[in-house]
């Protein structure tokens, strides 16, 4: 069953809006012409056919996604990943658009949902296989993988309650369109039964957990972190990093920071918005407090009156968390928020804490509220007393260290799950 006329016909309606919004994010017209170019075509020209196509929506799922794409790129696979947004795709080529894996590497932009145009796209770069990440579900996209026979299958999946419910909104789009997922590999229970709810059959789905357990940190960043440590003469500061922030985040944990920031010379607070057209308005936010800061993207140094440090800069966020003693994970405290990645500092032993709307990451941070290995602050100023506890009592940070390497380890093996799976198809 093909996807209903009502759904491509506002498609075709809300075309233009979607490239005035293109238009409205794009820095020059140079970009805003190239990401036109491989949203509606004519596509770019493709470097390998037959490749194994990873689509991930941003960041996040790039990430998620990393291990996957580096384990098929090392094993002499020909590897394409399409993002919706420009920094997911600043992201992949970052990762994977460089030596040894650029010959067998393409990034470009996920065509709008539009069947002509889909049906291009897979003529045109004939994947032998697509693995959408986590929640990335397009009806004509799927349709389309069934029409070319390409496997299609739903890794990492994750459904939050609040999806599940619009999804269940369009039982005529959302059925026919997960009926025709090959298969479903999901990070919790809550997920699978929410897919199965929405219609997909029982026998496609597997909880094989989240493949975000299985990360550690690039030798890279962890080396230059040693580096700045020295250079930077870090070793005194207390170093509070607040990762992957929103609007109005910075503006409220600043200022419940900026009291003890004035009082204590030693504390210093990292800054790392999570979208890049952001760093000017927080670069103001620093100004108006009066706080002392430096830019990355200026490539100033951290002096030793540095009271902030605008991590303004792509793909540097594990830098920055190496260098933390306690950290924020954003994008928690906004509303509606959903939080992000808290794997990450964890994955370093560092002390973590989140706002309280954390639903993007639900069944993971219950795990780790369930285990005493995270701490949720209700409010900007509950979050800073959580930061200065972590820094003021080693005890209580090493504790909540300590648990949370003990729920990592625990979960992890899902990679090879992933692999197992992905492998069959091929």
């Amino acid at each position: 069953m093909a996807t209903p006329f009502w759904y491509n016909a506002a498609l075709a309606i809300v075309k233009p809006l979607y490239q005035w919004r293109i238009k409205k994010r794009a820095t020059d017209i140079a970009q805003y012409q190239q990401e036109c170019l491989e949203r509606f075509g004519p596509f770019q020209p493709v470097k390998n056919r037959q490749a194994i196509w990873f689509h991930a929506v941003s960041v996040g799922e790039t990430n998620a996604a990393q291990p996957l794409i580096e384990h098929y790129l090392k094993n002499g696979h020909a590897v394409l990943v399409t993002n919706t947004t420009k920094t997911g795709q600043a992201r992949a080529k970052s990762l994977f658009l460089k030596p040894p894996f650029e010959a067998l590497f393409q990034a470009v932009y996920l065509p709008a949902d539009q069947k002509d145009l889909v049906a291009e796209f897979y003529q045109k770069y004939q994947p032998k296989l697509l693995a959408l990440v986590e929640t990335e579900l397009w009806p004509n996209l799927i349709d389309q993988a069934k029409n070319f026979q390409v496997p299609c299958i739903l890794i990492n999946a994750r459904l939050s309650e609040k999806s599940a419910k619009a999804y269940a909104k369009v039982p005529s789009l959302t059925r026919p369109m997960l009926q025709k997922l090959d298969h479903l590999l999901a990070q919790d229970l809550a997920t699978q039964q929410r897919f199965i709810e929405l219609g997909l059959a029982k026998q496609s789905v597997n909880v094989v957990g989240s493949i975000k357990f299985d990360i550690s940190a690039p030798l890279l960043h962890l080396q230059h972190a040693q580096e700045l440590m020295c250079e930077w003469q870090l070793k005194q500061r207390k170093i509070i990093t607040l990762a992957s922030t929103h609007a109005p985040e910075e503006q409220n944990l600043l200022s419940a920071l900026m009291p003890y920031l004035k009082q204590r010379p030693e504390l210093l607070c990292i800054v790392v918005p999570r979208h890049p057209e952001r760093f000017d308005d927080v670069f103001t936010i620093t100004k108006n407090l009066n706080l002392n800061t430096q830019r990355r993207s200026l490539s100033e140094k951290i002096q030793p009156d540095t009271q902030v440090y605008l991590a303004d800069s792509m793909g540097e966020l594990w830098l920055w968390y190496a260098l933390s003693q306690t950290c924020f994970v954003g994008g928690s405290l906004n509303e509606p928020g959903g939080g992000h990645n808290i794997l990450e500092p964890m994955a370093l032993n560092v002390p973590t804490i989140i706002g309280k709307n954390y639903f993007n990451f639900q069944s993971i941070v219950d795990e780790f509220l369930q285990a005493d290995a995270v701490k949720v602050g209700q409010n900007a100023e509950q979050v800073v007393q959580l930061l200065l506890q972590c820094i003021d009592e080693p005890e209580f940070a090493q504790q909540l260290s300590q648990h949370a390497a003990t729920v990592m380890q625990k979960n992890m093996g899902s990679l090879q799950k992933h692999l197992a799976v992905i492998d069959h198809y091929l």
